[in-house]
C-alpha cells in the first residue's frame, strides 16, 4: 500500500462496497471511521502484543493494578490483553462476533471510553446480524496502517479526508468544516514564530487549546513547529475539546499514539459544559463551524451573560444562529491573566466583520475587543480553500499583550489572491496556499508596514455613531366620506363596539349595541364638519374639539388618536404638527439614520452631509449611547472592501459584440453537427 495518504484513504473509503446495500448512504462513515481507528490502534500495537500479553499472563494474579506495567510494555499509554487482533479474528469465522468482543474489552479503559463514543459495541452486533463483520474485518486487515507505513501527520490527513467524504454524503453544513494543513501552518506561523526567543529558553513549557479541535489537527501542528523549528526540548501541553462523537474518538486515540496526554482532550460543548474551567493558555487557535446557531445552549450561554464579564460573554451574545463571535470570547476568557501573554488565532467567514448594527450582539461584541486592544491583525484569504466550503475566510490574529507599534490601531491584509490552483480539486477545495505564500504572508505581518496589501489603522477607524434625523410630521385633514370610513380600520375606533364581558352575554349584547351607536354619533358629527381640507392641524383639532363637545360626546385619548389618524394625509405643503410644548413632532416614515466617522463631529457632519439636501431634519439628541452617554449608538464594523476595493472599468461594448458574435458562430457548428 502507498504512502500516499489519499490512496489510503481511498482504499479505507472503498469498504462502502461492502455495506452500501445493508446501509443508507449518510451511515456509512459511522461503520468506516470506527473501524479505520480500530485498525490503527491494532497496527500501533502489533510490535509489542506479545510483550503485553507476556506481562499480563504474569502480573495478573499477582497485582490489582497492571496499567502501569502494561503501558510500559506496549510502549504507548494504551494496551491490549485480549489475545486477537485483526488477523487471528480472521482464524475463526463462526465466532467474529465473541471474539470481536473479546478483543475490544482487551482495550484499556482510555480506549474503551473511545469505543464507546463509536458506539462500536452496538455496530458490531448490527455487522454480524446482517453477516458483514468478518468480511469488514477481513478488508481491513489488508492494510497496513502502522506508523512506519502511515506517518502520524498522514493519518490526520487520511482522518480528515474520510470525514469530509462523509460530510458530502450526508450534506451537512458548509461550516462543517475541517481545516486544510497549509492554512493551520499559516496560523501558526503568525501566532508563534512571532516568539521564537521566548519559547526558545531552557525549560519552556508552552500550552496550546482549541475548543472545537476536531481531530486535533491544529493542536498537532503547533506542537510540531515548535518542536521541529524552534526549541526540540519545549514541553508542549495540548488541550482541546469536541462536541462531535467520531471526531473526539479520532482525536483522543491520535492524542494517545501520539504519547500526548489524552485526558487533556474534553468532551462536550465548549459552551455549555467547558471541560476546562479555570484554565488558561499560551496560544489558542480554532477553526469553529460557521453559520451554526447555539439553541442547544442558550440556557447556559443567557446565564453567563446576564452574570456579565464575571461569564465569558458579557461582551455580548450574537444572533442565535451563528455562534462564531461566541468561540471567539470564549477563547478570550482563556487568555492569562497574570500578566503573561495569550495569543488567539481564529477563523472566520465574513459574518464577524460587518453583521450587526450599532447597539447589536454583534457590534458590542466587536467594540469590546477593539476598545480593549485585543485586535492586532485580520488576514483576508483566497475562497475554495475549504473541503466543505468555496466562500472566502479571515484569520483573526489577537492578543493581550501588544507590542508597543501596534498598540491602537490593527492591520488588515490583503491575501485573497495569494493561491494557487490545486492539480485535483477535494470537493469545494480548488485553491491551496503555498509555503512561499505563506511565507509572504508571514512577513507581511511581522514587518507591519503599510503598503497596497497591508492597511494599519487606527482602532477608531473602524468605530461610528449611528445617529437618527428626524423630519417634521406634515399633515393635512379632511372629513371626507373616504376618511371617515377609515375610522373602521382603526384598532380604538373597532373597540367601542367589542365588550370584555364574556360570562354575561345579555351585559356583553348591551354593551356592544351602545359601542356601535357610539360608532355611528362619532361619524355623524365628523359628516358635519364638511369636506373643507386643512392643513394646519391645530386649527382642525379645535374645530374636532367643538364639533364633539356640540355633539355632546366625551372621547377617551385612543379614540381621540384614531380619529386624528384616520382623517389626516401626509402633505409636503402643510404646516408641521406640533406636540403641547410646541415642539415639531417626528415623522417616523421619514426618519433616517447617519452612520457618522468616529472622530467626526456629528454636528459639522450634518451641516455637511444631510442639511444641505433636508433642510428641516434634526438630530434627535435624545437617542444616546449607553456606555458613554453621548448623542448616537456606538457601532463598530470592519469592511474590507472599503480599503482593499480597486475600481475596474466595464469591457469595451465591442469587446463584448466580439465574444458574442463567437459563441453565436460556436453554436452554430454544434447545432451542425448536430442535426447532420
Amino acid at each position: 500500500m502507498s504512502n500516499n495518504f489519499r490512496e489510503t484513504a481511498n482504499f479505507i473509503w472503498s469498504v462502502r462496497d461492502l455495506i452500501r446495500d445493508a446501509y443508507k448512504r449518510h451511515k456509512h462513515a459511522e461503520i468506516i471511521l470506527p473501524f479505520a481507528v480500530l485498525r490503527r490502534l491494532d497496527c500501533v500495537l502489533e510490535p509489542t502484543k506479545k510483550d503485553v500479553l507476556g506481562k499480563h499472563n504474569q502480573y495478573k494474579t499477582k497485582l490489582e493494578d497492571l496499567s502501569g506495567i502494561l503501558k510500559k510494555a506496549s510502549g504507548y499509554n494504551f494496551y491490549n490483553t485480549s489475545k486477537f487482533d485483526f488477523y487471528k479474528l480472521l482464524d475463526d469465522p463462526k465466532n467474529i462476533k465473541q471474539n470481536t468482543f473479546n478483543y475490544i474489552n482487551g482495550f484499556s479503559q482510555n480506549i474503551r471510553d473511545i469505543v464507546d463514543k463509536f458506539k462500536l459495541r452496538d455496530k458490531i452486533i448490527d455487522l454480524d446480524e446482517k453477516d458483514l463483520l468478518y468480511k469488514l474485518v477481513q478488508k481491513y486487515a489488508e492494510i497496513d496502517l502502522h506508523p512506519d507505513i502511515i506517518s502520524n501527520h498522514e493519518m490526520g490527513y487520511v482522518f480528515e479526508e474520510l470525514i469530509r467524504k462523509s460530510n458530502e454524503l450526508s450534506n451537512e453544513n458548509p461550516g462543517e468544516h475541517f481545516t486544510p494543513r497549509e492554512i493551520i501552518r499559516l496560523m501558526v506561523n503568525l501566532l508563534i514564530s512571532k516568539d521564537k526567543r521566548e519559547l526558545s529558553k531552557e525549560g519552556k513549557i508552552v500550552t496550546v487549546y482549541d475548543p472545537a479541535c476536531g481531530t486535533g489537527g491544529m493542536l498537532t501542528i503547533a506542537k510540531e513547529h515548535i518542536i521541529s523549528d524552534i526549541n526540540k526540548n519545549a514541553i508542549v501541553e495540548l488541550f482541546g475539546q469536541e462536541i462531535n462523537d467520531e471526531t473526539f474518538a479520532i482525536c483522543k486515540s491520535d492524542m494517545l499514539i501520539k504519547g500526548e496526554n489524552a485526558d487533556n482532550i474534553k468532551y462536550g460543548s465548549s459552551f455549555s459544559k467547558d471541560g476546562l474551567p479555570n484554565h488558561s493558555f499560551d496560544y489558542v487557535f480554532s477553526n469553529p463551524p460557521f453559520g451554526k446557531e447555539w439553541k442547544q445552549d442558550q440556557t447556559c450561554i443567557v446565564d453567563e451573560y446576564e452574570r456579565g464579564f464575571s461569564g465569558r460573554f458579557g461582551a455580548g451574545l450574537p444572533r442565535i444562529n451563528d455562534g462564531q463571535l461566541l468561540f471567539l470570547q470564549h477563547m478570550i476568557s482563556k487568555m492569562h491573566s497574570n500578566g503573561e501573554a495569550t495569543r488567539i488565532a481564529i477563523v472566520f467567514n465574513g459574518s464577524p466583520l460587518f453583521t450587526g448594527d450599532a447597539g447589536s450582539g454583534e457590534s458590542e461584541i466587536r467594540r469590546w475587543i477593539i476598545e480593549n486592544d485585543m485586535l492586532e491583525a485580520i488576514v483576508a484569504m483566497p475562497d475554495q480553500l475549504f473541503y466543505n466550503t468555496g466562500i472566502y475566510t479571515y484569520v483573526w490574529i489577537l492578543t493581550n499583550k501588544k507590542e508597543a507599534a501596534r498598540k491602537g490601531t490593527i492591520t488588515l491584509i490583503n491575501a485573497t489572491d495569494l493561491y494557487v490552483k490545486m492539480r485535483k480539486s477535494l470537493g469545494a477545495k480548488r485553491n491551496e496556499i503555498s509555503d512561499d505564500q505563506i511565507k509572504e504572508i508571514t512577513r507581511m505581518y511581522f514587518e507591519n508596514k503599510n503598503h497596497g496589501r497591508v492597511k494599519i489603522l487606527k482602532a477608531t477607524e473602524f468605530a461610528y455613531r449611528k445617529v437618527r434625523i428626524e423630519r417634521p410630521l406634515k399633515l393635512n385633514f379632511q372629513a371626507s366620506k373616504e376618511r371617515i370610513d377609515r375610522l373602521d380600520e382603526q384598532k380604538a375606533f373597532a373597540n367601542l363596539a367589542m365588550s370584555k364581558k364574556i360570562k354575561d352575554k345579555q351585559a356583553k349584547l348591551i354593551e356592544e349595541e351602545e359601542g356601535k351607536l357610539m360608532q355611528e354619533r362619532i361619524k355623524e358629527a365628523l359628516y358635519q364638519i364638511g369636506d373643507k381640507l386643512y392643513k394646519d392641524a391645530g386649527e382642525f383639532e379645535k374645530i374636532l374639539e367643538f364639533t364633539f363637545k356640540r355633539a355632546g360626546i366625551k372621547l377617551d385619548t385612543p379614540v381621540k388618536k384614531a380619529i386624528f389618524t384616520a382623517l389626516s394625509e401626509r402633505d409636503e405643503t402643510a404646516e408641521v404638527v406640533t406636540n403641547s410644548k410646541g415642539e415639531a413632532q417626528e415623522d417616523p416614515d421619514l426618519r433616517d439614520h447617519e452612520h457618522i466617522p468616529f472622530e467626526e463631529d456629528i454636528y459639522a457632519y450634518f451641516e455637511k452631509e444631510v442639511l444641505p439636501h433636508v433642510p428641516d431634519a434634526w438630530i434627535n439628541e435624545k437617542i444616546r449611547d449607553e456606555k458613554d452617554g453621548k448623542i448616537g449608538k456606538v457601532g463598530y464594523e470592519i469592511n474590507f472592501n472599503k480599503y482593499f476595493f480597486q475600481y475596474k472599468p466595464p469591457r469595451q461594448l465591442d469587446a463584448i459584440d466580439d465574444d458574442m458574435n463567437k459563441l453565436q458562430k460556436e453554436i452554430l457548428i454544434l447545432l451542425k453537427e448536430v442535426t447532420e
